[in-house]
């Protein structure tokens, strides 16, 4: 009967990585940050590149893609760069010659780091859906650093397959490339969060009582939606009026004080209802002078609340009679607005700390 071989000793594992071995995760967990986009300059070809992008996606249009991909690339793409410049043209930070969205992005991620920092095991990165930095180039920096756990947070507290699904679509797109994938958990809609809306309420507040007048009415504007994508079971539209009927009740105002509208429809479509640019004009025909105006469904401030709330819809409401209005700032990287995305942030970590 032949000999068993001798047992061998028990040693550390990485004894047993035979030379040339790729390095070993080191069991981090990764946090990414991940908002809509922005592009790279105001340039025709840098907005061109952008809006190419954003407009290809399937989540954002869901028409004939025959018939979009001609009207994308023979019609929109060839006059809506140079209009869509002048908007972010009107508001880049000028300073660090990048838009407010990735100037507000960037230190969302650093001061979230900051908070985490006696904890080292917690990487925390930000990503763009469209533009740069990619979704796929930071989900590849947090797994070369050793991140086994990567939290993907879509900064959409109101959920929509039109950003919140597509900023997933993206991640799990470079997942898809990988072989050794880290596991993955997704911060889910936050709308109705009470650290959410109890931040809503005190930066309304706040807001509101730099003013040195006191508005009649408050709109809460959100990002429109196609009806159609409602009409299919997009739960957007409900998560909106949810999150305004809580910060309603939080503020113990009444529907006639905060109203409930919709920004940003495009092509010829009908979209969610009211509108924001006609219920300003409307209000102001109807006699309102003080008019604020705030936008729960943005992480941060960007071309849609910077220049075409604060700039087109002051404007709107100005030349119609209106006297007084303000676009009041979004989370951003506030206090408040920090607090929301660090306690969902630790919510979500739970068990993997």
């Amino acid at each position: 009967m032949n000999e068993m071989p001798p047992k061998a000793s028990f040693q550390p594992e990485a004894r047993f990585v035979p030379e040339g071995h790729p390095d070993l995760p080191i069991n981090r967990v990764g946090v990414l940050l991940i908002n809509l986009g922005t592009p790279d300059g105001t340039d025709y070809w840098s907005m061109r590149r952008y809006l190419k992008e954003f407009l290809s996606d399937r989540r954002v249009i869901e028409t004939n893609r025959v018939l979009w991909w001609f009207i994308l690339n023979v019609i929109v793409l060839t006059k809506r760069p140079f209009s869509s410049g002048e908007a972010y043209r009107s508001i880049w930070n000028e300073a660090l010659d990048e838009s407010p969205l990735r100037t507000i992005s960037r230190s969302q991620a650093e001061k979230m780091g900051a908070a985490f920092q006696d904890r080292p095991a917690v990487i925390v990165d930000w990503a763009m859906r469209y533009g740069t930095p990619s979704t796929k180039s930071r989900i590849e920096h947090l797994k070369a650093q050793g991140c086994d756990r990567i939290l993907l947070f879509p900064l959409y507290p109101q959920y929509s397959a039109a950003t919140t699904a597509t900023a997933c679509d993206k991640a799990f797109d470079a997942l898809k490339e990988m072989r050794w994938q880290p596991a993955v958990r997704v911060v889910p809609a936050y709308h109705d969060d009470p650290v959410y809306i109890e931040a809503l309420a005190q930066s309304l507040k706040g807001g509101l009582a730099a003013l040195d007048w006191e508005p009649e009415v408050v709109l809460a504007s959100y990002h429109g939606l196609p009806v159609e994508y409602f009409e299919k079971g997009d739960p957007y539209h409900c998560h909106c009026a949810k999150t305004t009927r809580l910060l309603r009740e939080a503020l113990g105002w009444d529907e006639g004080r905060l109203r409930m509208t919709f920004q940003s429809r495009f092509g010829k479509a009908e979209w969610l209802q009211p509108y924001t640019d006609k219920t300003v004009e409307g209000l102001a025909r109807d006699g309102v002078k003080n008019l604020a105006v705030i936008t729960p469904g943005f992480a941060a401030d960007c071309v849609e609340t910077l220049e075409e709330i604060a700039g087109e819809n002051g404007e709107i409401f100005h030349e119609h009679g209106g006297e007084n209005f303000a676009a009041l700032p979004c989370l951003n990287d506030s206090e408040e607005g920090m607090r929301v995305l660090n306690a969902l942030v630790e919510r979500e970590l739970q068990g993997w700390l």
